[in-house]
């Protein structure tokens, strides 16, 4: 089912955008939205990067060697969707894994480069050394839950995006025992982040930041009404934007809004008016929600745990397509990422930040593939005995990554 808002704006049933969406399934509705060519570029090197942060991430977990044999990567390869097995997939990125074999163990690893190793620290730093913005991203991401209260297992999958520290639970929980407490869940073994502490000031979400340095800018002659519940707006290039949704993306602009922070009134939600008003604070709070992110991204699949915990039950995925002016949703990757797309320029975020910085470096190892090395070094990767040892992994899956 589509959100208020598409029915409320669809009027023609030839327009580009919206088109014939009470007639369409979920998937035709996602497969016939305006593609973005920047955006869908950035997710074709997203996809692979993410394959590499699985694999790397299963490294860094064993705590003796730093290292992975490849008869256990190898009966992962599936699940971690390494589509031509996974000594095809450690070729591909040379600069990121080095693949040896152990003569006294009689098998093959893979360990990390010195230069992934190094960007891998240089991650772990940044996020430690901004463990006060972490917190704050927290109290603001509980600051829009109607209880103060978010499941634990949520947050923990969110963790990269808001840039969560491995030992989340000691380093950001138990040392702001005055902010957060954990307290259980209905279901066994589960439990809930509490905000435990009252928070004085009230917190200014970033799009009403936006509306008021828009309204300041030297030279604007904008009328205050026009951007006072405004959010702004861009559409993919050669995206045909008719006269009647231009006039009818105005007039929802100009609909006023329950803030993301602000108290949820429960009253007249069911008539047309309260459900419009549903939608428009559902669209402020997942626009705050990215805004908290550190790459200003998200899969649809992780923040739609999160809906009853900010009070509204609309179809997530289907927000993000009735808003493209707002959101891209990309499906590269057997996967529905979010974009702010506000927050990009060009593929890359207008405001970085560290923690994003040193992941474009990981990103630009993936990038680079196999350039950049000699073909000698090609060569000499593995012995004759690791040569032979290789063999027998590259009978896998034959599909294309």
């Amino acid at each position: 089912m589509g959100t208020q808002f598409t029915r409320w704006i669809m009027k023609q049933p030839h327009q580009h955008f919206l088109a014939v969406r009470l007639k369409t399934t979920s998937s035709q509705y996602v497969a016939s939205r305006a593609r973005d060519p920047t955006f869908e570029k950035l997710m074709d090197k997203y996809k692979n990067l993410l394959k590499v942060i699985a694999v790397q991430d299963l490294i860094l977990a064993n705590p003796i060697n730093r290292a992975l044999s490849l008869d256990f990567l190898s009966r992962l390869s599936q699940k971690l969707h390494l589509n031509r097995g996974a000594v095809s997939f450690l070729r591909k990125y040379p600069h990121i894994f080095h693949i040896y074999h152990d003569p006294m163990k009689s098998q093959t690893f893979c360990r990390l480069t010195d230069a992934a190793i190094q960007i891998s620290k240089e991650e772990a730093e940044v996020i430690n050394a901004s463990l006060p913005l972490v917190v704050d991203r927290l109290v603001r991401l509980l600051s829009m839950s109607r209880s103060r209260m978010l499941p634990l297992r949520a947050v923990l999958k969110v963790g990269r995006e808001l840039g969560l520290p491995d030992d989340f639970e000691d380093s950001v929980i138990s040392r702001n025992s005055h902010l957060f407490q954990l307290c259980d869940a209905h279901e066994p073994n589960t439990h809930n982040l509490k905000l435990f502490d009252v928070i004085p000031d009230k917190f200014t979400a970033a799009v009403e930041n936006w509306r008021v340095e828009e309204y300041c800018k030297e030279g604007c002659n904008v009328d205050r009404a026009e951007i006072q519940f405004s959010f702004k707006h861009g559409y993919p290039p050669g995206m045909r934007l008719r006269k009647n949704f231009r006039a009818k993306v105005k007039e929802w602009q100009r609909l006023p809004y329950v803030g993301p922070y602000d108290e949820v009134s429960e009253k007249k939600r069911s008539s047309k008016a309260g459900m419009m008003a549903v939608e428009k604070r559902a669209v402020a709070t997942v626009h705050e929600f990215l805004n908290l992110t550190v790459e200003k991204m998200v899969e649809v699949e992780k923040i739609s745990h999160f809906r009853k915990w900010f009070g509204f039950d609309l179809n997530i995925r289907d927000l993000f397509l009735d808003h493209p002016g707002i959101f891209y949703l990309s499906t590269k990757g057997k996967r529905h990422t979010v974009f702010l797309r506000e927050a990009y320029e060009r593929g890359c975020l207008i405001h970085p930040n560290p923690v994003y910085h040193a992941r474009r470096k990981l990103l630009d190892l993936v990038v680079l593939g196999r350039h950049g090395l000699l073909t000698d070094e090609l060569r000499s990767i593995a012995s004759n005995k690791e040569a032979e040892s290789l063999g027998q992994y590259d009978g896998e899956t034959c599909v294309s990554d």
